[in-house]
């Protein structure tokens, strides 16, 4: 046979892909599809209505009921448990049960359990013994219970360039991230308060047709998660403190905007997420454009696929 299943399986599935491994007290019921080069351990249950990609690594005690579906390149930890019923009741069904969905590459760590109808992002990184509750950004890294954001994968803090030599650049400094570009404004202090100003086309640089507050955002959200075709954004925490992500498709970098002097620039093309939020911060944002939601690109995958 081009794929392995071991003699104490139970494999009554014809879907199964070339080079896929299938380990003792494994069982798959008949209508469930699985890829190609697929690693399926010892004493995995996978029911009818499961399609599971290519790639994709299942360690040893979970179950995949139906409605689950797993995209290419997804690992599942030992004991991850799976739901697809809020609200189970016993010889009771409904018409039809919650779909599950793990995109391309995310992992979830041992003993995490995954209640129904979410959507796990891509490249996404679920903590061990995590209880998801909500569906999870792509990239995200989420613990605890209930599971929440902690970080992005693969998104560095953001230090000056020059900065094992002690100096800053500039006003401007450059980042990793494509475009982005992080701005010192000019802060005066003194009895009477404080005060920063900035001048459009010169520190910031655009003339902005269009402005918007975020605030009273409870600490655990998260806000953007999308990009915009041709707007450019720029981006200043006027009281508090956020943590913004830009992403750019390659390179991923971590902002920490804590003061009012200074700002964030995102060209157009580039993802962009806020969270991390004080409880009482208020994030302005400027952009280049009146609002039209064709501009937007909310899905990351087709953001990648534009980017590439």
């Amino acid at each position: 046979m081009s794929f392995y299943i071991h003699p104490n399986a139970i494999c009554e599935s014809a879907h199964i892909g070339l080079g896929t491994r299938v380990w003792a007290f494994a069982h798959i019921l008949p209508d469930a599809i699985i890829g190609i080069d697929c690693n399926i351990c010892d004493g995995v249950f996978i029911e009818n209505k499961v399609s599971v990609g290519n790639r994709v690594t299942i360690k040893c005690g979970v179950q995949l009921w139906d409605g689950v579906t797993l995209e290419d390149d997804v690992f599942v930890g030992p004991n991850v448990t799976f739901t697809n019923d809020r609200r189970p009741r016993s010889k009771q069904y409904p018409d039809e049960f919650e779909k599950t969905l793990v995109c391309a590459g995310a992992s979830i760590g041992a003993n995490a359990t995954i209640l129904p109808g979410l959507v796990i992002g891509r490249r996404a990184m679920i903590g061990a013994g995590a209880v998801v509750t909500q569906s999870v950004p792509p990239n995200a890294i989420v613990v605890g219970n209930p599971a929440r954001i902690t970080g992005y994968v693969d998104s560095l803090p953001f230090m000056p360039v020059d900065v094992r030599e002690g100096t800053k650049l500039g006003p401007v400094d450059p980042t990793q991230v494509r475009g982005v570009t992080l701005h010192h404004f000019n802060h005066v202090n003194d009895l009477r308060g404080s005060l920063s100003v900035g001048e459009f086309e010169r520190e910031i640089p655009f003339i902005p047709r269009r402005y918007f507050l975020v605030f009273d955002v409870p600490s655990e959200e998260t806000r953007g998660q999308h990009a915009h075709k041709v707007c450019h954004q720029f981006l200043i925490c006027v009281k508090g403190r956020c943590a913004v992500v830009a992403d750019d498709g390659k390179a991923r970098q971590e902002f920490m905007l804590d003061s009012p002097a200074t700002g964030l620039y995102l060209p157009p093309m580039t993802w962009g997420t806020q969270y991390k939020y004080s409880p009482d911060a208020i994030l302005l944002v400027f952009a280049s454009d009146f609002y039209d939601a064709d501009d937007y690109i909310r899905e990351y995958g087709e953001f990648i696929d534009l980017t590439e």
